[in-house]
C-alpha cells in the first residue's frame, strides 16, 4: 500500500514541475509579445495604428468571466500611436467597459483582451 503511494508521488512531481515550466514559458512569451507591441510605435510613414475589437463569442470566451455584462456583437475601431495603445483603448471601450468591484478582475480583463487583440493583429498581417 505504501509502495503505491510512493510511485504515484514519484509520477506526480515531474508532471507538476513540467506544468509550472510550461506556464512560465507562456507567461514569458506573452510579456515579450507585449513588449514588442510597445516598440512598434509610429514611424515617419505611419501616423496611427488602428485596431478593431468586437465583443464576439470568441473574444468573450478568451476573456472569460472577467468582462462584466458585455454587449454582444458590438465593434469599435480605435487608432493610436502603437498597436498596444490601440488595443488597450478598443478593449476599454468594448469588452472591459463595465468595471468590476474587484480591481484585479479589471486588470485581467484588459490583459486578456489586449493579448487577443494583439494576437489577431499579428496573424492578419
Amino acid at each position: 500500500m505504501v509502495d503505491a503511494w510512493w510511485s504515484l508521488l514519484g509520477a506526480a512531481i515531474p508532471a507538476i514541475i513540467a506544468g509550472q515550466a510550461i506556464r512560465a514559458r507562456r507567461r514569458y512569451a506573452e510579456e515579450q509579445r507585449l513588449k514588442n507591441a510597445r516598440g512598434r510605435e509610429k514611424n515617419s510613414d505611419e501616423i496611427f495604428v488602428c485596431e478593431r475589437v468586437c465583443t464576439s463569442k470568441r473574444m468573450l470566451k478568451k476573456v472569460g468571466a472577467f468582462s462584466k455584462d458585455p454587449i454582444l456583437d458590438t465593434c469599435v475601431t480605435v487608432c493610436g500611436v502603437s498597436e498596444l495603445d490601440a488595443c488597450a483603448d478598443a478593449c476599454a471601450r468594448t469588452v472591459c467597459v463595465n468595471q468590476h468591484q474587484v480591481p484585479n478582475w479589471n486588470d485581467i480583463c484588459m490583459k486578456r483582451c489586449q493579448s487577443e487583440c494583439l494576437r489577431l493583429s499579428a496573424s492578419s498581417t
